[in-house]
């Protein structure tokens, strides 16, 4: 490595079906990424990281020995452990419970991602940065379920277009600067929108992009 390059992200894989942890492994390789251990159990995870700590670790929800909540387990292992770790949780189907569940517990560097998104190698690097920076990554397949909820007096309502477009994106863990590139809107627009949507829903802007996403995560799903 040349003097004064940074260090490459060190990522721990954790999923049962061989093929695609390899797969994945073999992606994050080729995006610049160090593995330091694929594994198919949150345990032998967790003994990975104890002997050789990652930066991320990229682990899927559903592990053995009862395919139900290991990865959220092992989740919550390392943020007792290792709080300076990144976790991103991979999901074959949206599981709004547990995406919650995980985003909510406070641990910084958290996300959450369908594996399908695994395909997209930009978007699986972006994720994987994301959460090694301290950041929250939410799929946005679990933000439209939200937004799309069918409530009886929806507040979402009083939101132009543009603002729930502004919305979404947010919720996804996007900074202001990441809104402008996506919906081609220049910073100033983006903050008036931002403003306008906390305003409209009732809300408080954090201190930082965290918990503004949390604030717009516990709204959508109140």
């Amino acid at each position: 490595m040349l003097s004064g390059m940074p260090a490459a992200l060190r990522v721990a894989i954790a999923d049962d079906a061989a093929l695609f942890r390899h797969g994945l492994g073999r992606l994050l390789i080729d995006a610049g990424f160090v593995v330091t251990a694929e594994v198919g159990n949150g345990t032998a995870l967790l003994d990975a990281v104890r002997i050789d700590p990652p930066d991320v670790a990229v682990l899927d929800i559903r592990m053995p020995p009862t395919h139900t909540t290991e990865g959220l387990d092992a989740a919550a292992a390392l943020a007792r452990s290792h709080p300076e770790i990144g976790v991103l949780l991979l999901s074959a189907h949206v599981e709004i419970p547990y995406a919650m569940r995980l985003v909510e517990s406070g641990a910084r560097g958290t996300g959450y991602l369908l594996k399908e998104r695994v395909a997209d190698l930009d978007e699986l690097a972006d994720a994987v940065r994301r959460v090694a920076a301290g950041g929250l990554v939410i799929d946005p397949s679990v933000v439209i379920q939200l937004v799309g909820r069918n409530r009886t007096r929806n507040p979402l309502d009083e939101l132009s277009r543009r603002e729930r477009e502004v919305l979404a994106v947010m919720a996804e863990g996007r900074s202001n600067q990441a809104i402008c590139q996506r919906l081609h809107l220049s910073p100033k627009t983006v903050e008036a929108y931002v403003s306008s949507v906390f305003g409209k829903l009732g809300l408080q802007q954090g201190a930082d992009d965290n918990r503004r996403v949390l604030a717009v995560l516990a709204y959508l799903r109140g």
